[in-house]
């Protein structure tokens, strides 16, 4: 049973980590939380049901349909809502405020389109297998190693890739970054583009593990508590307070009770932000890289 539940954690963990690692790649860049990535997450499990179940297309192509269907969300969210603000220079306050105007609006078309009705995915990667005397599902194993190699080829790209660098670069000092002749615009776009691909991911193994619907974006806010503990803008605190969280709530889940489980997980955030209060890998906003 224990091995099971910490599967089941490190599987949703993996998930919620995708969701984290698109919140803390905007932060790192704009220094504002995107809460418009939940409804965009929203809309990729819906591409994904109609993809699935509707369409009857194969599941690596609707995967990767819902990646590219992300990354075009993110950009013409920040073409659109962003790029006038960041021209007039304008504070923080105003980029959240646009955020909660588009999820606003994002969820009222799903609304008045499709209607507030719960789509199940048809059965695709069902089943289990057995692992230490533990029947663990093939959709979390899936999960998990899709979470791992999407997660790896970011943080390669990150690290070893020239715009990977220039967007480190703009992530410690924007003004520095131009004078350098780095295009802001063009690497703002890039790091939109992969946290709508994330989004896509997330979104498709969301509407696989529970179910599509217009209102399901606020499972996000586990991606966003993951990305506080792990300390906001920092890719790896995303992924580790993703995993922790995702722990917290199987194990809590399965040994208390699954109807207060979200008092473990907002507790612990809370208890994470007296001990630490810019979490296990951030650091102060002057300092941030």
């Amino acid at each position: 049973m224990l091995i099971q539940t910490v599967v089941t954690g490190i599987a949703i963990g993996g998930i919620y980590a995708l969701m984290a690692v698109g919140y803390s790649l905007i932060f790192s860049i704009l220094n504002f939380s995107n809460f418009a990535y939940g409804p965009i997450i929203m809309l990729c499990s819906f591409f994904g049901y109609f993809g699935l179940g509707i369409l009857k297309l194969p599941f690596w192509l609707v995967l990767i349909l819902s990646m590219l269907v992300g990354a075009f969300l993110c950009c013409l969210s920040e073409i659109l809502a962003y790029r006038p603000l960041r021209k007039r220079k304008a504070k923080t306050l105003y980029f959240m405020i646009s955020a909660m105007g588009i999820s606003i609006l994002l969820e009222n078309m799903v609304y008045a389109t499709v209607g507030a009705h719960f789509y199940n995915y048809p059965q695709i990667l069902q089943g289990t297998v057995k692992l230490l005397a533990a029947d663990i599902g093939v959709l979390d194993l899936f999960a998990i190693i899709f979470s791992c190699i999407a997660i790896g080829a970011l943080h390669f790209f990150i690290n070893h890739s020239k715009p990977g660098i220039a967007i480190r670069a703009v992530s410690y000092d924007t003004v520095v970054s131009q004078i350098n002749g780095i295009n802001i615009n063009a690497i703002v776009i890039l790091v939109f583009c992969l946290a709508g691909m994330m989004a896509g991911i997330a979104g498709m193994f969301l509407g696989m593990k529970y179910m599509a619907y217009p209102t399901m974006g606020w499972i996000t806010n586990k991606a966003y508590i993951s990305a506080v503990i792990g300390g906001m803008g920092s890719l790896p605190g995303a992924v580790v307070g993703a995993i922790i969280l995702g722990l917290v709530e199987s194990l809590s889940s399965v040994y208390i009770s699954s109807a207060i489980r979200d008092v473990f997980s907002f507790s612990f955030l809370i208890i994470m932000l007296f001990i630490k209060p810019s979490g296990l890998f951030g650091k102060t906003l002057e300092e941030k890289v």
